[in-house]
């Protein structure tokens, strides 16, 4: 099982700088924080994000691409991003 970020699907090199950029830098940390508390941290550090990003958080910690994951879910994810107060 790959433990480094960018050995996992979805994560390429700036998704992953962004992660380490808000203190993410090991999968078991990206679990802790789960998939919509991290896009959060990045969006609201700054980064120009687009939800593809939430969803290919998502996608790496349950193994699957981003864009095979289920309408209803990303859905549900965008629901969650949206019911989050801010990450200061």
């Amino acid at each position: 099982m790959a433990t480094d970020l960018i050995e996992l699907k979805n994560l390429g090199k700036t998704s992953v700088q962004w992660l380490n950029a808000v203190g993410i830098r090991t999968l078991e940390q990206l679990h802790e924080v789960g998939s919509v508390a991290a896009y959060c941290k990045v969006r609201d550090r700054g980064f120009k994000v687009s939800k593809v990003l939430l969803y290919a958080l998502e996608g790496a910690l349950i193994g699957a691409h981003w864009n095979d994951l289920d309408p209803d879910y990303k859905a549900r994810l965008l629901e969650a991003v949206e019911d989050s107060p801010p990450v200061l």
